[in-house]
């Protein structure tokens, strides 16, 4: 493809469809009592259980995924805070699946609540249908299958990033079409953040190449966003994918993914080195994460300045997900190692990795389901805030450690 590409005029046949506040707003079609009421749902109901969902009363009061229970409950006063029912997640999610399926058979499951529905090739568009009014359909038909309270916003755009950002343009229970007549239009009207896959710290970055607006990113030129702001192809995956362009459907077939670090300060300090292995656990954990995987297998390294060498891999007994079961797998290997000298280079890979789908994440069923849910939860808070807004106690004051010198190394980035 050439280095200058332009909009994609091709109908816009994605649709992306999410529950609105999924877990909140199912407890509240469970209990009529609930609505028009604050809810949040939280792994915890204690002082410090994190919300993972909130109800739109309780997000307008300031409440959202990442609040801890005590300030929800100082944000808004009067908030039911519910812990988890797995059951009726899982149960909305499987009759949700159904509702699509009537349509066609290529829906791609994103999370418990939201799916990408690729109509290309659908009898029903062959039918002369239009998107928005199958969209409207949907709509209804959810409504039908999961219960008259419950809602849905439904984004109809030529790829998968331009069908997720009108799924979220007007929230609850949307249904927004974009494409190349009013691509311009609707970026003008928004901010980087609002992009998905743009958080703080990349609008910092595109801030300082001079871009401040999701217009003049999508005015950018293809070398200016690959070599100047992501120093990397992510830059020609932007490019193309603010145009309408799909880059996101393909399947890599990803067989690892690896974070290393070459200390500045070099350490024999175990408990130093800890902590950087947490850093770095972290950011292998969110790409993994990211790209829909659980992994199987861990592979830690350590170099030395006496040009020793130190690497070990090993099975895990369990799937790992979360940060913490990966750093717990690599800092087990950290332990058995002897230091002959300062550490100058450090690496963790995680290995032999398995699809992850909703229902084999096991949402709070157990202290791995909590884990797990409470890893997406702190993802949603760094996707939006910028990496590392939200951090184990072990990382604290490790704000400018790793962060400038390992590449996120992220599709969408």
């Amino acid at each position: 493809m050439s280095a200058k590409v332009g909009l994609n005029y091709n109908r816009p046949l994605i649709m992306h469809v999410d529950l609105n506040s999924c877990f909140a707003i199912i407890e509240q079609q469970a209990n009529p009592l609930l609505r028009n009421r604050p809810v949040g749902v939280a792994a915890y109901d204690t002082p410090n259980g994190i919300i993972l969902a909130a109800s739109y009363d309780a997000k307008a009061k300031g409440v959202k995924v990442g609040t801890p229970v005590r300030e929800a409950k100082l944000l808004c006063p009067g908030i039911v805070v519910l812990t988890p029912d797995p059951d009726k997640y899982f149960d909305a999610h499987a009759r949700f699946k159904k509702v699509l399926l009537k349509y066609t058979s290529s829906i791609t499951p994103k999370s418990v609540d939201e799916f990408v529905i690729d109509f290309v090739g659908s009898p029903v568009i062959r039918n002369g249908l239009l998107l928005e009014d199958i969209g409207h359909k949907i709509k209804q038909d959810v409504k039908e299958a999961l219960g008259e309270y419950v809602t849905i916003n439904v984004g109809i755009g030529p790829n998968r990033f331009l069908a997720k950002l009108a799924a979220g343009l007007n929230k609850p229970d949307g249904l927004d079409v974009i494409n190349s007549d009013n691509l311009r239009q609707v970026y003008s009207k928004l901010d980087l953040v609002d992009l998905p896959g743009i958080n703080h710290r990349y609008k910092a970055r595109l801030n300082l190449a001079g871009i401040y607006t999701p217009l003049e990113f999508l005015d950018a030129t293809m070398p200016k966003l690959k070599h100047q702001v992501f120093h990397s192809i992510n830059g020609f995956y932007w490019y193309l994918r603010l145009r309408g362009h799909e880059v996101d459907s393909e399947d890599f077939s990803r067989k690892s993914f690896g974070q290393q670090y070459a200390m500045g300060h070099k350490t024999a300090d175990k408990q130093e080195i800890a902590r950087l292995l947490m850093k770095l656990c972290e950011k292998a954990g969110r790409r993994l994460r990211q790209d829909g995987y659980s992994a199987n297998g861990i592979a830690f390294w350590l170099a030395f300045s006496n040009r020793t060498y130190f690497s070990k891999r090993q099975k895990t007994a369990s799937s790992m997900y979360a940060t913490s079961d990966i750093y717990r797998a690599a800092n087990h290997l950290l332990e058995s190692v002897d230091i002959p000298a300062p550490a100058t280079n450090i690496g963790v890979t995680v290995y032999d990795l398995s699809p992850i789908t909703p229902y084999q994440i096991g949402l709070f069923d157990n202290q791995s389901g909590d884990n797990r849910a409470l890893a997406r939860a702190a993802d949603k808070v760094n996707d939006r805030y910028g990496e590392f807004t939200l951090v184990p106690a072990i990382m604290a004051n490790m704000e400018d450690t790793i962060i400038k010198r390992v590449a996120f190394g992220q599709k969408s980035g």
